[in-house]
Protein backbone atom coordinates (compact mmCIF):
# COMPACT_ATOMS: atom_id res chain seq x y z
CA UNK A 1 0.00 0.00 0.00
CA UNK A 2 1.79 2.98 -1.52
CA UNK A 3 0.12 5.31 1.56
CA UNK A 4 2.12 8.33 3.07
CA UNK A 5 1.11 9.37 6.81
CA UNK A 6 1.97 12.83 8.40
CA UNK A 7 2.76 12.91 12.19
CA UNK A 8 2.19 16.31 13.81
CA UNK A 9 3.92 16.18 17.25
CA UNK A 10 6.66 14.06 19.13
CA UNK A 11 5.52 14.12 22.35
CA UNK A 12 5.42 10.59 24.16
CA UNK A 13 2.18 9.62 22.54
CA UNK A 14 3.40 10.44 19.15
CA UNK A 15 6.09 8.42 19.28
CA UNK A 16 4.68 5.35 20.48
CA UNK A 17 2.52 5.96 17.27
CA UNK A 18 5.35 6.39 14.77
CA UNK A 19 6.90 3.02 16.01
CA UNK A 20 3.46 1.21 15.59
CA UNK A 21 3.66 2.90 11.88
CA UNK A 22 7.09 2.22 11.29
CA UNK A 23 6.04 -1.55 11.43
CA UNK A 24 3.06 -1.46 9.27
CA UNK A 25 3.58 -2.71 5.75
CA UNK A 26 0.46 -0.67 5.40
CA UNK A 27 2.25 2.82 5.37
CA UNK A 28 4.99 3.66 2.43
CA UNK A 29 6.43 6.43 4.36
CA UNK A 30 5.50 8.76 7.56
CA UNK A 31 6.72 12.52 7.51
CA UNK A 32 6.92 13.59 11.11
CA UNK A 33 6.76 17.71 12.17
CA UNK A 34 8.12 19.23 15.19
CA UNK A 35 9.44 22.01 16.44
CA UNK A 36 12.24 19.71 18.97
CA UNK A 37 15.89 20.74 17.89
CA UNK A 38 16.70 16.87 18.41
CA UNK A 39 13.99 15.61 16.25
CA UNK A 40 16.13 14.26 13.53
CA UNK A 41 18.44 12.93 15.92
CA UNK A 42 15.53 11.49 17.08
CA UNK A 43 14.31 9.74 13.93
CA UNK A 44 17.60 8.55 12.66
CA UNK A 45 17.03 5.26 14.31
CA UNK A 46 14.43 4.25 11.92
CA UNK A 47 15.24 3.81 8.23
CA UNK A 48 15.17 7.05 6.02
CA UNK A 49 13.52 5.54 3.20
CA UNK A 50 10.58 5.18 5.27
CA UNK A 51 11.09 8.00 8.18
CA UNK A 52 11.75 11.90 7.27
CA UNK A 53 11.70 14.62 9.76
CA UNK A 54 10.84 18.61 9.48
CA UNK A 55 11.67 20.94 12.03
CA UNK A 56 8.32 23.54 12.23
CA UNK A 57 6.59 24.94 14.55
CA UNK A 58 2.58 23.90 14.32
CA UNK A 59 1.63 27.58 14.69
CA UNK A 60 3.05 27.76 10.95
CA UNK A 61 -0.17 27.38 9.40
CA UNK A 62 1.11 28.06 5.67
CA UNK A 63 4.02 25.66 5.86
CA UNK A 64 2.30 22.87 7.86
CA UNK A 65 -0.62 23.30 5.14
CA UNK A 66 1.49 22.76 2.07
CA UNK A 67 3.39 19.31 3.93
CA UNK A 68 -0.55 18.23 4.64
CA UNK A 69 -1.14 18.16 1.48
CA UNK A 70 0.72 15.40 0.23
CA UNK A 71 -0.45 13.25 2.96
CA UNK A 72 -3.26 10.90 2.72
CA UNK A 73 -3.81 10.98 6.39
CA UNK A 74 -2.55 13.21 9.35
CA UNK A 75 -1.71 12.24 13.18
CA UNK A 76 -2.37 14.87 15.21
CA UNK A 77 -0.37 14.61 18.81
CA UNK A 78 -0.15 18.25 19.82
CA UNK A 79 -1.06 19.78 23.04
CA UNK A 80 -5.03 20.30 23.18
CA UNK A 81 -4.98 24.23 22.22
CA UNK A 82 -3.38 23.01 18.75
CA UNK A 83 -6.16 20.31 17.95
CA UNK A 84 -8.83 22.30 16.68
CA UNK A 85 -6.89 24.04 14.39
CA UNK A 86 -5.26 21.56 13.01
CA UNK A 87 -8.44 19.85 12.85
CA UNK A 88 -9.63 23.45 10.77
CA UNK A 89 -6.88 23.15 8.68
CA UNK A 90 -6.56 19.72 7.69
CA UNK A 91 -10.24 20.34 6.39
CA UNK A 92 -9.51 22.90 4.46
CA UNK A 93 -6.44 20.82 2.65
CA UNK A 94 -9.17 18.28 2.10
CA UNK A 95 -6.98 15.38 4.28
CA UNK A 96 -8.02 12.80 6.51
CA UNK A 97 -7.06 13.20 10.39
CA UNK A 98 -7.10 11.77 13.78
CA UNK A 99 -6.71 13.22 17.01
CA UNK A 100 -6.73 11.77 20.45
CA UNK A 101 -8.12 15.55 21.77
CA UNK A 102 -11.75 17.16 22.32
CA UNK A 103 -12.23 20.08 19.67
CA UNK A 104 -14.34 21.67 22.38
CA UNK A 105 -13.06 21.15 25.97
CA UNK A 106 -15.53 20.01 28.26
CA UNK A 107 -13.81 22.85 30.48
CA UNK A 108 -15.06 25.59 28.63
CA UNK A 109 -18.14 27.58 30.37
CA UNK A 110 -18.25 31.20 28.24
CA UNK A 111 -21.33 30.27 26.39
CA UNK A 112 -20.25 32.81 23.45
CA UNK A 113 -16.94 30.74 23.26
CA UNK A 114 -19.22 27.38 23.43
CA UNK A 115 -21.52 28.76 20.76
CA UNK A 116 -18.34 29.88 18.25
CA UNK A 117 -16.54 26.38 18.63
CA UNK A 118 -19.92 24.33 18.10
CA UNK A 119 -19.96 26.59 14.77
CA UNK A 120 -16.52 25.80 13.73
CA UNK A 121 -16.97 22.33 14.38
CA UNK A 122 -20.32 22.36 12.13
CA UNK A 123 -18.18 23.85 9.58
CA UNK A 124 -15.48 21.33 9.70
CA UNK A 125 -18.16 18.28 9.50
CA UNK A 126 -19.41 19.59 6.45
CA UNK A 127 -16.26 20.44 4.56
CA UNK A 128 -15.33 16.61 5.60
CA UNK A 129 -17.94 15.16 3.81
CA UNK A 130 -17.62 17.97 0.98
CA UNK A 131 -14.32 16.55 0.10
CA UNK A 132 -15.11 12.76 1.60
CA UNK A 133 -12.24 12.68 4.03
CA UNK A 134 -12.56 11.91 7.59
CA UNK A 135 -11.94 13.81 10.45
CA UNK A 136 -11.94 11.60 14.03
CA UNK A 137 -11.64 13.12 17.10
CA UNK A 138 -11.53 12.02 20.57
CA UNK A 139 -9.53 8.96 19.65
CA UNK A 140 -6.85 8.07 22.30
CA UNK A 141 -7.83 5.81 25.69
CA UNK A 142 -9.91 8.67 26.88
CA UNK A 143 -11.91 9.96 25.84
CA UNK A 144 -11.44 6.83 22.73
CA UNK A 145 -11.67 3.46 23.49
CA UNK A 146 -13.83 4.45 26.95
CA UNK A 147 -16.35 5.48 24.27
CA UNK A 148 -16.18 2.51 21.93
CA UNK A 149 -16.70 0.37 24.74
CA UNK A 150 -19.33 2.18 26.46
CA UNK A 151 -21.21 1.99 22.59
CA UNK A 152 -20.36 -1.50 22.56
CA UNK A 153 -21.64 -2.49 26.05
CA UNK A 154 -25.35 -0.41 25.77
CA UNK A 155 -25.98 -2.25 22.34
CA UNK A 156 -26.42 -5.32 24.28
CA UNK A 157 -28.64 -4.12 26.97
CA UNK A 158 -32.58 -3.56 26.01
CA UNK A 159 -33.03 -0.72 28.58
CA UNK A 160 -30.56 0.93 30.11
CA UNK A 161 -30.79 2.40 33.74
CA UNK A 162 -27.05 2.69 34.75
CA UNK A 163 -24.06 3.73 33.04
CA UNK A 164 -20.71 4.46 34.69
CA UNK A 165 -17.37 4.80 33.16
CA UNK A 166 -13.78 4.81 34.63
CA UNK A 167 -10.88 5.56 33.28
CA UNK A 168 -6.64 6.27 34.84
CA UNK A 169 -3.26 6.23 34.40
CA UNK A 170 -1.42 5.35 37.76
CA UNK A 171 2.11 3.90 38.85
CA UNK A 172 2.27 0.47 39.67
CA UNK A 173 2.75 -0.65 42.96
CA UNK A 174 6.73 0.01 42.73
CA UNK A 175 6.44 3.02 41.74
CA UNK A 176 3.90 5.03 43.73
CA UNK A 177 6.05 5.57 46.94
CA UNK A 178 5.91 9.48 46.30
CA UNK A 179 3.36 11.12 48.72
CA UNK A 180 0.70 11.98 46.47
CA UNK A 181 0.59 8.02 45.00
CA UNK A 182 1.02 9.48 41.32
CA UNK A 183 3.18 10.35 39.07
CA UNK A 184 2.91 12.02 35.30
CA UNK A 185 1.94 9.57 31.96
CA UNK A 186 1.25 12.76 30.62
CA UNK A 187 1.84 16.33 29.79
CA UNK A 188 1.54 17.74 33.47
CA UNK A 189 -0.22 20.64 32.65
CA UNK A 190 -3.24 19.02 31.11
CA UNK A 191 -3.94 17.07 34.33
CA UNK A 192 -4.29 20.23 36.09
CA UNK A 193 -6.72 21.67 33.70
CA UNK A 194 -8.78 18.45 33.68
CA UNK A 195 -8.76 18.88 38.05
CA UNK A 196 -10.34 22.06 37.61
CA UNK A 197 -13.02 21.50 35.10
CA UNK A 198 -16.47 21.44 36.23
CA UNK A 199 -18.55 17.84 35.36
CA UNK A 200 -22.12 16.81 34.64
CA UNK A 201 -23.53 13.53 35.90
CA UNK A 202 -26.94 12.59 35.94
CA UNK A 203 -28.84 11.41 39.63
CA UNK A 204 -32.10 10.13 39.88
CA UNK A 205 -32.77 10.36 36.50
CA UNK A 206 -31.86 14.32 36.88
CA UNK A 207 -28.89 16.48 35.28
CA UNK A 208 -26.77 17.34 37.93
CA UNK A 209 -23.81 20.19 37.64
CA UNK A 210 -21.07 19.58 39.90
CA UNK A 211 -18.71 23.40 40.03
CA UNK A 212 -14.56 22.72 39.67
CA UNK A 213 -14.04 23.47 42.79
CA UNK A 214 -16.35 20.62 44.50
CA UNK A 215 -15.14 17.57 42.23
CA UNK A 216 -13.02 16.72 44.78
CA UNK A 217 -15.17 17.15 47.69
CA UNK A 218 -16.77 14.26 49.84
CA UNK A 219 -20.06 12.85 48.67
CA UNK A 220 -18.70 13.59 45.11
CA UNK A 221 -16.76 11.09 45.00
CA UNK A 222 -17.01 7.36 45.94
CA UNK A 223 -14.32 4.60 45.78
CA UNK A 224 -14.81 1.21 43.70
CA UNK A 225 -12.83 -1.91 44.21
CA UNK A 226 -10.17 -3.51 41.53
CA UNK A 227 -9.19 -7.04 42.34
CA UNK A 228 -6.85 -7.13 39.83
CA UNK A 229 -4.86 -4.14 40.92
CA UNK A 230 -5.21 -5.28 44.82
CA UNK A 231 -6.54 -2.07 45.79
CA UNK A 232 -9.85 0.17 45.90
CA UNK A 233 -9.37 3.32 43.65
CA UNK A 234 -11.27 6.77 44.62
CA UNK A 235 -13.29 7.54 41.46
CA UNK A 236 -14.23 11.69 40.90
CA UNK A 237 -16.79 13.17 38.11
CA UNK A 238 -14.64 14.71 35.56
CA UNK A 239 -16.69 15.15 32.00
CA UNK A 240 -19.92 15.23 30.86
CA UNK A 241 -21.99 12.66 31.51
CA UNK A 242 -25.11 14.02 30.21
CA UNK A 243 -23.53 15.12 27.02
CA UNK A 244 -22.76 11.35 26.30
CA UNK A 245 -25.95 9.97 27.49
CA UNK A 246 -27.60 11.93 24.69
CA UNK A 247 -24.72 10.98 22.10
CA UNK A 248 -25.73 7.19 23.29
CA UNK A 249 -29.32 7.78 23.08
CA UNK A 250 -29.65 6.53 26.69
CA UNK A 251 -31.13 10.10 28.43
CA UNK A 252 -34.88 8.92 28.48
CA UNK A 253 -33.77 5.62 30.50
CA UNK A 254 -30.68 6.34 33.00
CA UNK A 255 -31.23 6.89 35.49
CA UNK A 256 -27.64 7.30 37.45
CA UNK A 257 -24.49 8.07 35.03
CA UNK A 258 -21.10 9.42 35.45
CA UNK A 259 -17.71 9.99 33.49
CA UNK A 260 -14.94 9.17 36.64
CA UNK A 261 -11.45 9.99 36.81
CA UNK A 262 -9.96 7.40 38.99
CA UNK A 263 -7.01 7.71 41.60
CA UNK A 264 -5.35 5.82 45.11
CA UNK A 265 -6.82 7.05 47.86
CA UNK A 266 -5.96 10.19 49.82
CA UNK A 267 -5.65 11.80 46.32
CA UNK A 268 -9.41 13.67 46.22
CA UNK A 269 -8.51 15.05 50.13
CA UNK A 270 -5.41 16.92 48.88
CA UNK A 271 -6.65 18.20 45.39
CA UNK A 272 -9.81 19.63 47.48
CA UNK A 273 -7.57 21.88 48.87
CA UNK A 274 -5.65 22.77 46.58
CA UNK A 275 -8.48 23.62 44.48
CA UNK A 276 -9.95 25.93 47.18
CA UNK A 277 -6.56 27.66 47.76
CA UNK A 278 -6.04 28.61 44.64
CA UNK A 279 -3.02 26.58 43.35
CA UNK A 280 -5.13 25.54 40.31
CA UNK A 281 -6.49 29.39 39.17
CA UNK A 282 -5.40 30.62 35.45
CA UNK A 283 -5.94 34.36 36.47
CA UNK A 284 -2.14 35.44 36.86
CA UNK A 285 -0.33 36.90 39.76
CA UNK A 286 2.94 39.08 40.35
CA UNK A 287 5.90 37.48 41.63
CA UNK A 288 9.05 39.20 42.33
CA UNK A 289 8.10 41.18 39.26
CA UNK A 290 7.06 38.33 37.15
CA UNK A 291 3.31 37.20 36.23
CA UNK A 292 2.77 33.54 36.76
CA UNK A 293 -0.69 31.55 36.70
CA UNK A 294 -1.18 29.66 39.94
CA UNK A 295 -1.96 26.62 37.53
CA UNK A 296 1.20 26.79 35.25
CA UNK A 297 2.89 27.05 38.97
CA UNK A 298 1.89 24.20 40.25
CA UNK A 299 2.14 21.80 37.05
CA UNK A 300 5.61 23.18 36.22
CA UNK A 301 6.72 22.77 40.07
CA UNK A 302 5.59 19.16 40.17
CA UNK A 303 6.57 18.41 37.00
CA UNK A 304 10.15 19.17 37.66
CA UNK A 305 10.37 16.49 40.72
CA UNK A 306 11.70 13.07 39.92
CA UNK A 307 9.59 11.99 42.22
CA UNK A 308 6.48 12.55 40.18
CA UNK A 309 7.90 11.31 36.62
CA UNK A 310 8.67 7.68 35.78
CA UNK A 311 11.92 6.09 35.64
CA UNK A 312 13.32 4.17 33.29
CA UNK A 313 12.55 0.59 35.18
CA UNK A 314 9.65 1.73 36.69
CA UNK A 315 6.06 0.63 35.42
CA UNK A 316 2.56 2.60 34.83
CA UNK A 317 -0.90 1.38 34.44
CA UNK A 318 -4.19 2.31 32.15
CA UNK A 319 -7.48 1.06 34.11
CA UNK A 320 -10.52 1.43 31.99
CA UNK A 321 -13.87 0.19 33.07
CA UNK A 322 -17.60 0.27 31.52
CA UNK A 323 -20.51 -0.42 33.70
CA UNK A 324 -23.61 -0.44 32.36
CA UNK A 325 -26.69 -1.76 34.36
CA UNK A 326 -30.30 -2.14 33.48
CA UNK A 327 -32.42 -5.14 31.41
CA UNK A 328 -31.28 -7.59 29.24
CA UNK A 329 -32.78 -10.26 27.64
CA UNK A 330 -36.01 -9.27 30.29
CA UNK A 331 -33.51 -9.66 33.34
CA UNK A 332 -32.04 -7.67 35.30
CA UNK A 333 -28.19 -7.23 34.09
CA UNK A 334 -24.71 -6.03 34.59
CA UNK A 335 -22.32 -5.82 32.13
CA UNK A 336 -18.71 -4.79 32.84
CA UNK A 337 -15.89 -4.40 30.17
CA UNK A 338 -12.32 -3.73 32.07
CA UNK A 339 -8.93 -2.86 30.54
CA UNK A 340 -5.84 -2.90 32.52
CA UNK A 341 -2.20 -2.28 30.37
CA UNK A 342 1.28 -2.06 31.64
CA UNK A 343 3.88 -0.50 30.42
CA UNK A 344 5.93 -2.54 28.07
CA UNK A 345 9.35 -2.81 29.69
CA UNK A 346 11.16 -4.08 26.34
CA UNK A 347 10.33 -1.65 24.43
CA UNK A 348 10.04 1.48 27.22
CA UNK A 349 6.63 2.73 25.94
CA UNK A 350 4.44 3.51 29.11
CA UNK A 351 1.10 1.86 28.89
CA UNK A 352 -0.76 5.54 28.63
CA UNK A 353 1.62 5.79 25.33
CA UNK A 354 0.54 2.29 24.59
CA UNK A 355 -2.80 2.84 24.75
CA UNK A 356 -3.17 6.49 23.39
CA UNK A 357 -0.39 6.38 20.64
CA UNK A 358 -1.50 2.56 19.62
CA UNK A 359 -4.74 3.72 19.18
CA UNK A 360 -4.31 6.68 16.90
CA UNK A 361 -2.55 4.70 14.63
CA UNK A 362 -4.96 1.91 14.39
CA UNK A 363 -7.28 5.00 13.47
CA UNK A 364 -5.16 5.96 10.34
CA UNK A 365 -4.91 2.82 9.33
CA UNK A 366 -8.68 2.46 9.29
CA UNK A 367 -9.08 5.49 7.12
CA UNK A 368 -6.58 4.86 4.76
CA UNK A 369 -8.41 1.34 4.30
CA UNK A 370 -11.23 3.20 3.77
CA UNK A 371 -13.90 1.74 6.75
CA UNK A 372 -14.99 5.06 8.57
CA UNK A 373 -17.18 7.21 6.77
CA UNK A 374 -16.50 10.57 6.02
CA UNK A 375 -17.11 13.67 7.99
CA UNK A 376 -16.47 14.81 11.61
CA UNK A 377 -16.25 11.38 13.42
CA UNK A 378 -16.11 10.70 17.42
CA UNK A 379 -15.11 6.79 18.64
CA UNK A 380 -19.04 6.03 18.99
CA UNK A 381 -18.34 5.87 14.79
CA UNK A 382 -16.00 3.28 15.49
CA UNK A 383 -17.06 -0.41 15.67
CA UNK A 384 -16.04 -2.34 18.37
CA UNK A 385 -14.50 -5.43 15.80
CA UNK A 386 -12.27 -3.29 14.06
CA UNK A 387 -10.07 -1.45 16.73
CA UNK A 388 -9.75 -4.54 19.85
CA UNK A 389 -8.68 -7.41 17.28
CA UNK A 390 -5.72 -4.93 16.58
CA UNK A 391 -4.49 -3.91 20.09
CA UNK A 392 -5.20 -7.35 21.30
CA UNK A 393 -1.76 -7.71 19.21
CA UNK A 394 0.09 -5.06 21.37
CA UNK A 395 -1.43 -7.18 24.63
CA UNK A 396 -4.10 -4.37 24.58
CA UNK A 397 -7.11 -6.42 26.29
CA UNK A 398 -10.45 -6.35 27.46
CA UNK A 399 -12.01 -8.75 29.84
CA UNK A 400 -15.95 -9.00 29.48
CA UNK A 401 -18.16 -9.79 32.70
CA UNK A 402 -21.63 -10.15 32.82
CA UNK A 403 -23.82 -10.90 35.88
CA UNK A 404 -27.76 -10.43 37.60
CA UNK A 405 -27.94 -7.40 38.58
CA UNK A 406 -29.91 -6.71 42.23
Amino acid sequence: MNKKVMLVGMGMQGKAALHDLVNSGEVSHITVVDNQPDLLTYLSRYPTAKVSGRILDASDEASLSLLMRNADVVIEALPGDFALRIGRLAADCGVSLVSSMYYLNPGEQDPARIQSIQNEILQIDQKAKEKEITILTEFGLDPGLDLVLGATAIREMDEVLEFHTYGAGLPAADARLNPLKYKFSWSAIGVMKAYKRQAKIISKGKALKIEAEKVFEKGNYHLIDVKELGVKLECFPNGDAVHYAELFGIRDSVQETGRYTCRYPGHCAFWDIMTKIGFLDEQAIRVGGASVSPIEFTAALLASQGQFNYADDEQDLTFLRIDVRGRRKGKRTQVIYQLIDRRDMETGFTSMQRTVGFTMSLAARLILERKLKPGLLTPLDVPYDSVFPTLEKHNIRVVRREMPWS
